[in-house]
């Protein structure tokens, strides 16, 4: 590759006096050629892609969730836990909270969820929710189905936490 002299040079402009091929034409070809060899020491090579080896993985649930999921971790150290849950037909989890956030799929079944302001959310197999954490925050789940409902959760406690606290249910007119 050649970088100087006037192959491929721009035609003089006027009043400009540089001549192609003339000092000021190589010294600017040579500047422009050193600031694009320095540009590229600056810039990190690109990472050679290898095939990994000896790895395997199995996705064991996978969901959906309706909107953007907001993940707040509790202040300080967290504990993370994953943790299948099966509700059998007919079951429930009692009212309870949690100190942390937790994040749930549902692997199987359609779980049933009344929460503290009486409203009810359904959460079929395949789709994904948020519980919040705190007091203020009471909540169950009901498996009103016929088979069982499974849920693959992710805990994210403050350091120590038990999974969950038992509350006191919440007193919902009847829904029927």
């Amino acid at each position: 590759m050649w970088f100087g002299g006037t192959v491929g040079a721009e035609a003089p402009r006027p009043g400009r006096g540089a001549r192609p091929g003339g000092k000021r034409g190589r010294l600017r070809d040579g500047l422009l050629v050193g600031a694009c060899v320095a540009a590229l020491g600056l810039v990190p090579a690109a990472a050679v892609a290898t095939p990994g080896s000896g790895v395997g993985g199995t996705v064991v649930a996978q969901g959906t969730s309706e909107g953007k999921l907001k993940v707040k971790t509790p202040k300080g150290r967290t504990d993370v836990t994953f943790r299948e849950i099966t509700v059998e037909p007919g079951g429930s989890t009692g009212w309870h909270t949690h100190r942390g956030q937790l994040i749930a799929v549902v692997k199987s079944g359609t779980l049933t969820r009344t929460l503290d302001d009486c409203s009810v959310e359904v959460s079929p197999a395949g789709t994904s929710f948020i519980e919040p954490s705190g007091a203020d925050h009471r909540h169950i789940g009901r498996n009103l189905g016929t088979g069982p409902v499974v849920l693959w959760v992710t805990y994210l406690l403050p350091e120590g936490s038990e999974l969950s606290d038992d509350a006191d249910a919440v007193d919902c007119p009847a829904q029927g």
